[in-house]
């Protein structure tokens, strides 16, 4: 019997609890010293805090088992010259005939998006929170062809070997000049959303592809390129969202300019004897 997965579910275990301890015990002085009052539903608190940690322990291993190696294997299988060659181009490929690696970057950063926990309970509070004004799924669609996009251009930055700081300049001067255009109630929703899309989901798959990119594209280090498609990640979904916000406000002042004018229009045909 193969015991292999035993020791790694013994290990992640172990590693959880030494990481959630702390957690539990900056709780518990504040209940009991700080508060003074006794913690409630005790049995429920022990039972909760046993499936978090089997839980983490569990998704620590289906990292390391599943998510790391498919992001991996998926960008060396992409970047194989063998299978560029296939494709029609040269044994020797530039950056044009990486084509399929930016689909997949994009379509695996869409996807894992979507299947975001953290997004989802952002996104169904804001729309309760705005009395149906911001739609939950409008919100989560925008937010994941945000951090598509950035996984795509991620990897273009991968392949060529451009410096991130550029791609990072010129995306927060563009979120600078969206910020002072966008309606004010979705700024600190879209810059919110920035940061709930790097969690648990997105975040192993993404570095996965990174590393895996820069490990197998010629020339380029898993050290130097293969880090940066998180930052990335976090900052084309505030682009995203104000941009969604403000094409929502143009497409609606529009709709009220055309139902004036049709209601200017009928005025003066009633008017006119």
């Amino acid at each position: 019997m193969d015991t292999t997965w035993l020791e790694a579910l013994s290990g992640a275990i172990l590693s959880t609890v030494l990481d959630v301890v702390p957690i539990a015990v900056i709780l518990l002085v504040f209940q009991v010293a700080v508060l003074r009052r006794s913690i409630p539903h005790l049995k429920r608190v022990l039972t909760g805090f046993a499936y978090v940690v089997l839980g983490l322990a569990l998704f620590l291993v289906g990292l390391e088992e599943a998510l790391f190696p498919i992001g991996r294997i998926m960008a060396q299988q992409l970047t194989d010259p063998a299978f560029i060659a296939a494709t029609g181009f040269s044994d020797s490929p530039g950056w044009r005939d990486y084509y399929w690696t930016y689909l997949f970057a994009a379509a695996i950063g869409f996807a894992t998006t979507i299947a975001e926990p953290a997004l989802i309970a952002v996104a169904l509070k804001a729309q309760d929170v705005s009395s149906g004004a911001v739609n939950a799924w409008g919100l989560r669609i925008a937010v994941a062809i945000g951090v598509g996009l950035s996984i795509a251009v991620g990897a273009f930055r991968i392949v060529t070997g451009a410096p991130l700081y550029l791609f990072m300049i010129v995306g927060y001067l563009v979120v600078i000049v969206q910020t002072m255009f966008a309606p004010r109630m979705i700024i600190p929703l879209a810059y919110d959303s920035g940061g709930v899309t790097t969690s648990t989901v997105t975040v192993p798959l993404v570095t996965a592809l990174g590393l895996g990119l820069a490990a197998t594209v010629p020339g380029r280090s898993p050290l130097l390129d293969g880090f940066g498609l998180i930052a990335l990640a976090s900052l084309f979904p505030m682009i995203a969202v104000m941009a969604y916000a403000q094409i929502g406000a143009f497409v609606t002042r529009r709709r009220m300019r055309m139902r004036d004018r049709e209601g200017t229009d009928d005025d003066v045909l009633r008017s006119d004897p």
